[in-house]
C-alpha cells in the first residue's frame, strides 16, 4: 500500500440521467478492494461515448461496477488485493475499468491493467484501454482481419477510428475511412489511411468500390448500424465481415439476406464492457504481446484533442457530444 491514502477522493457523480450539466463533482470514500483487484490513484481517464450513454440513462452499468462513469484509467498503483502478483504498490498502470475512472482513485481487476507505454505520459496512456481492447475484439478477432485485406473504419476521426486506423496500418493492411469533413478526412489520411471519404458529400460505398477495383473491402468496423448496415453490405467484398460496435444511427435496419447468402456475408457486433473479467484479462494478454510493440515502434501515436480538469468533466462531454474532436478527450486527475 502506498503510504497516507486519504478515507475520502474527489469524483465526477451523475447527479440524475440527461445532459452534460448532470455531471457534478462530489466526495466518497475510497473505493473497498475485493479478490484479484488494484485500486489505481488516477492521473487521467479517458473519455467515451458510452460515459456519454451512461449519464443520459441508456448504458446502465453491470452489476457490482462502480455507477461513476469512466472505462480507462492511467496511474499509479496504490494498493493491490492479497491474490494480486501481478503488480505491486507503485506500479505505473494503464488500465481498463468495469466503471468508475472519474475519480481519484478507482479499482479494477488486476488482469485489466498494461504497462504505460514507455515515453507516454498518463493523459496518453489513458487514451489507450478501451479504444486499443475494442478494436482488437472486434476487427481482428470478431472479424478475423487477416493479412493482405482491407479495411473500412466508419468515423475514422473518433477516439476508436484513429486507434483501428493506426492499429490496421501498422500491420501492413489497406485501411480507408469516413470522416464529417475535409478536415477529419484530412486527419484520417495522415494517420494511415489510404483514403478517407467525406461521408456528408460522397458516397462511401460507390468510392470505395472503385479503390478496390470493383471487389469491395473485406472488414468494415462500424459504429453508425441504420441505414448504414444494408449500404456497407454492397461494399464488402465477398466473405466480407461487417462488425458492429455502436448504433448511433439507429438500432433497426433492412437486410438483403439473398445477398448474405450468396457472397457468405457474416455481420456480427459486441459490446465490451459485459464481458467477463477473464475475457478481458486474454485481450490485455494479447494487446501486450501484439500491440504495445508497434506502439513503442512508434508505428500507433496518441491522438489527444483536448484535456479537461476532472472538475470539467461537463464540459468533457459536451464537447464528445458535438463530434468536433479528432482522436481522444481526457481528464486529468488532481494528485492527493
Amino acid at each position: 500500500m502506498l503510504s497516507s491514502l486519504p478515507e475520502r477522493m474527489q469524483v465526477v457523480e451523475i447527479s440524475r440521467h440527461g445532459g452534460p450539466e448532470v455531471l457534478k463533482l462530489a466526495t466518497r470514500p475510497l473505493p473497498r478492494l475485493k479478490a484479484g483487484e488494484v485500486l489505481i490513484r488516477v492521473a487521467a481517464a479517458g473519455v467515451n461515448r458510452p460515459d456519454c450513454l451512461q449519464r443520459a440513462g441508456a448504458y446502465p452499468p453491470p452489476a457490482g461496477a462502480s455507477d461513476l462513469p469512466g472505462l480507462e484509467v492511467a496511474g499509479t498503483v496504490a494498493e493491490c488485493a492479497e491474490d494480486v502478483t501481478q503488480w505491486r504498490p507503485g506500479d505505473q498502470v494503464c488500465a481498463l475499468t468495469p466503471g468508475g475512472g472519474y475519480a481519484q482513485y478507482c479499482v479494477t481487476p488486476a488482469g485489466q491493467c498494461l504497462p504505460p507505454p514507455r515515453g507516454w505520459t498518463p493523459v496518453e496512456a489513458a487514451s489507450l484501454p478501451e479504444t486499443t481492447f475494442t478494436v482488437w475484439v472486434n476487427v481482428f478477432e470478431r472479424a478475423h482481419l487477416a493479412p493482405g485485406e482491407t479495411l473500412l473504419v466508419q468515423g475514422g476521426a473518433s477516439g476508436i477510428g484513429v486507434t483501428a486506423i493506426q492499429m490496421a496500418a501498422a500491420q501492413g493492411h489497406r485501411v480507408f475511412a469516413t470522416a464529417g469533413s475535409a478536415e477529419k478526412c484530412s486527419a484520417c489520411e495522415a494517420l494511415g489511411a489510404e483514403r478517407a471519404i467525406n461521408y456528408r458529400t460522397q458516397d462511401f460505398a460507390e468510392i470505395v468500390k472503385q479503390l478496390t477495383g470493383g471487389k469491395g473491402v473485406d472488414v468494415i468496423l462500424d459504429m453508425v448500424a441504420g441505414d448504414y448496415v444494408q449500404r456497407e453490405l454492397t461494399c464488402l467484398a465477398d466473405d466480407g465481415r461487417l462488425s458492429i460496435i455502436a448504433v448511433l444511427g439507429g438500432s433497426k435496419a433492412q437486410l438483403d439476406m439473398g445477398q448474405i447468402l450468396r457472397r457468405r456475408l457474416c455481420v456480427t457486433g459486441s459490446t465490451l464492457r459485459p464481458r467477463s473479467i477473464e475475457f478481458k484479462t486474454a485481450i490485455a494478454s494479447t494487446l501486450t504481446r501484439k500491440v504495445w510493440p508497434l506502439i513503442e515502434a512508434g508505428k500507433i501515436r496518441p491522438v489527444i484533442f483536448e484535456v479537461f480538469p476532472l472538475a470539467e468533466a461537463a464540459a468533457a462531454h459536451a464537447l464528445m457530444e458535438s463530434d468536433k474532436h479528432v482522436g481522444k478527450i481526457v481528464l486529468e486527475v488532481p494528485v492527493t
